[in-house]
């Protein structure tokens, strides 16, 4: 086999366990029922925007979709879009 093709190989594999290492430690994070150590987590959200979503959600009720999250002062499109797949209602 060419050192080209091993390498390829290699490439590969290493790619492959990196995604599966990725998909195990963005476990789906249901935004009506964590506690806001686990919402702090989320990426874009940390301590304040993280209690600001306890806050609406005790105030406002559950969130049905990722777009509800927008109620939260601070959170914008980009967030909600760099969430949609790491949440869960």
């Amino acid at each position: 086999m060419s050192k080209l093709l091993k390498a390829a190989l290699v490439s590969l594999a290493i790619a492959l366990a990196s995604t599966t290492v990725v998909a195990q430690e963005t476990a789906q994070i249901n935004v009506n029922t964590a506690d806001e150590a686990t919402l702090a987590q989320l990426p874009g959200i940390g301590e304040v925007k993280a209690h600001a979503i306890i806050v609406d959600r005790k105030n406002n009720g559950s969130y049905q979709t990722a777009d509800d999250l927008a109620r939260v002062d601070g959170i914008g499109e980009g967030t909600i879009d760099n969430l949609r797949q790491q949440v869960t209602f």
